[in-house]
């Protein structure tokens, strides 16, 4: 082997690049990992200012036990990182009693459970269970497009229904009177 000074160099240069990207790699690791979902649902946007910023929204209903919800998180962190500026990421875990009343009111029976939400706040359109990749990055494009989401189960607008109290009462005791 040749003590040539041209190939002492370039191996200096090797190790010390190789010693370079190790570092950078263990330190870029050994923080949070981003895809976890605990990790996630720390960097999520509140849902109180996802529903008044003017941003359309995604919010995912997950629970930390939730193998699907497991499964999907390195995808999602990736959409989270795409769509950054332009979609809030709002995680509410279905585990924290806090969050029963959204829970209710979406209706979650299932998750993962994906609500996509208008830039007024308003719910337009759901997915429940693991989606694919692509399947969730058409949806976003969709969202972030303001148009229809084309994987997913819409929702219509609804009129707001109270029903009237009446503290008369109006159904009789025995259907076959008719009322007499």
């Amino acid at each position: 082997m040749s003590d040539n000074p041209g190939t002492k160099v370039r191996n200096i240069l090797l190790a010390t690049t190789a010693i370079a990207l190790s570092v950078a790699i263990f330190i870029g690791s050994s923080g949070n990992n981003s895809s976890s979902l605990e990790a996630q649902a720390q960097q999520s946007v509140d849902l109180d200012i996802a529903l008044t910023d003017g941003k359309p929204t995604l919010v995912e209903f997950y629970a930390d036990w939730c193998t699907s919800c497991q499964t999907m998180a390195p995808d999602l962190a990736i959409l989270k990182q795409k769509y950054a500026q332009s979609v809030d990421f709002v995680m509410l875990n279905v585990d924290n009693p806090k969050w029963l009343p959204e829970v209710l009111r979406y209706r979650v029976d299932g998750i993962p459970h994906f609500i996509f939400l208008d830039e007024q706040g308003e719910a337009i359109a759901q997915t429940i269970g693991e989606q694919p990749l692509t399947v969730m990055t058409e949806n976003l494009d969709a969202l972030t497009a303001n148009l229809p989401i084309p994987h997913s189960y819409s929702l219509g607008q609804t009129s707001q229904f109270n029903p009237p109290v009446n503290n008369k009462k109006t159904i009789p005791e025995d259907p076959r009177s008719h009322g007499v």
